[in-house]
């Protein structure tokens, strides 16, 4: 890989001034280690924390940066922009703050807590389009119908140069830092620190990651055509359209690009919250999950991951949660086939109590059940420490119980 060139859209000298315009309006996230990834890892793990920005996401950094170079006569035009959320939140809290009118499109399925912050931030949200594509199409058309002053998410210098004060950042906290694991979307936030970070210390390795169902950009640098769809927890790094300045810089300056499945994802974002106590969106969390991902590319580096955002609407941050207990054996449900009659349950409670089980859920299944008219399905909710102690949990009932147990999930057998 070469070091960024006054050929490519944003250069070194762009950040820098960037990161002086910025100082006193953006938080300096801390960029510090963890023990216990690091452990857990192979790799000396270090993480920034943009989940700590005021809106909780790196996004603001590019928006201001666009916003502060707007003249006085396209302020009072007003801005529009399309976003999944991060990038809408800092465009509409910092154009609250400078005066400027904004409209943000958000496409359909943003999450709810996204919608409404940016909201609260005086902008007026458009819900519009399935993927950002289509939402991308409609702030167009209200920029060339109401004169108002596009924001693009990603390919646009000034909002690189913005996204890129945070490699400066990583680098001062971080020096020895070899490696450096960036969420991709449309690429506005790898390209940034790859300009920066290879300026600085050209052999660092720039990793970006994508989720499997929006692989653009590792599509894009192999001149394949885009194909992505589909479900994921990391809806702001699912873009179907990676940007042209990006993809530029990208081929320039990213070393790799690896594509994690959104288990893994679901899994870091579990691990984020269980181990450094704090809150990452799916694509905060995408770095990390490249990390269990692909553990041979990354053991023994020193890797810096940025959690670039913590905006996750609170029922999935549930579900997830919920979902890792089950991944982990700390939650299973089995299903025992009983005769139908008094004290047998009392019997099945009173042995799992005493291996040190909670049932938190009971059901009897006496009609949709292949078993005799005269038997019964009992269904149950087992919380349990870990997977070890779900096991003595099941053995408890095969052995001393005498009972025939199916695992319906949980991890065990």
């Amino acid at each position: 890989m070469t070091t960024a060139s006054p050929a490519l859209a944003v250069t070194l000298a762009d950040i820098k001034e960037a990161a002086q315009a910025l100082a006193g309006h953006i938080m300096d996230t801390p960029c510090v280690p963890s023990r216990t990834l690091s452990q857990l890892t192979g790799a000396e793990i270090w993480v920034k924390f943009e989940n700590l920005q005021f809106t909780a996401a790196f996004k603001e950094r590019g928006a201001l940066n666009k916003l502060r170079k707007l003249t006085a006569e396209e302020r009072a035009r007003g801005v529009v922009a399309m976003s999944a959320g991060n990038h809408a939140q800092g465009v509409a809290y910092h154009a609250g703050r400078l005066g400027i009118p904004a409209t943000i499109v958000m496409p359909e399925g943003t999450p709810f807590t996204k919608v409404e912050r940016t909201e609260e931030h005086g902008a007026r949200v458009v819900v519009k389009g399935a993927v950002l594509a289509e939402a991308a199409a409609e702030a167009e058309r209200l920029a060339q119908e109401e004169g108002l002053v596009f924001v693009h998410p990603y390919d646009d210098a000034d909002v690189i140069a913005g996204q890129g004060t945070i490699g400066l950042e990583m680098l001062l906290a971080a020096p020895h830092l070899d490696t450096l694991v960036v969420p991709v979307g449309g690429g506005g936030l790898i390209s940034g620190i790859a300009v920066a970070a290879k300026a600085l210390n050209p052999r660092i390795r720039i990793i970006g990651v994508e989720v499997e169902a929006y692989p653009a950009m590792a599509q894009a640098l192999k001149g394949e055509p885009i194909q992505v769809g589909g479900d994921t927890i990391a809806e702001g790094i699912a873009v179907k359209n990676v940007g042209t300045k990006t993809l530029e810089i990208c081929r320039a300056l990213v070393d790799q690009v690896v594509l994690v499945p959104d288990v893994a994802v679901e899994e870091a974002v579990a691990l984020f919250l269980n181990i450094e106590k704090t809150v990452a969106e799916g694509a905060g969390a995408a770095g990390l999950a490249a990390v269990l991902t692909h553990p041979d590319l990354f053991k023994g580096s020193k890797v810096g991951l940025v959690l670039c955002g913590g905006n996750i609407d609170s029922r999935l941050l549930a579900q997830v949660i919920m979902r890792q207990l089950v991944r982990e054996s700390r939650l299973i449900a089995i299903r025992i086939a009983i005769p139908d009659r008094p004290g047998v349950l009392a019997r099945i409670t009173g042995l799992v109590g005493e291996a040190g089980g909670n049932i938190i859920e009971a059901s009897h299944q006496r009609l949709f059940t292949t078993t005799t008219v005269k038997a019964t399905d009992i269904d149950l909710t087992i919380e349990c420490r870990s997977k070890r102690h779900a096991e003595r949990v099941l053995e408890m009932l095969r052995t001393r119980g005498g009972l025939q147990v199916q695992v319906l999930a949980g991890g065990v057998e």
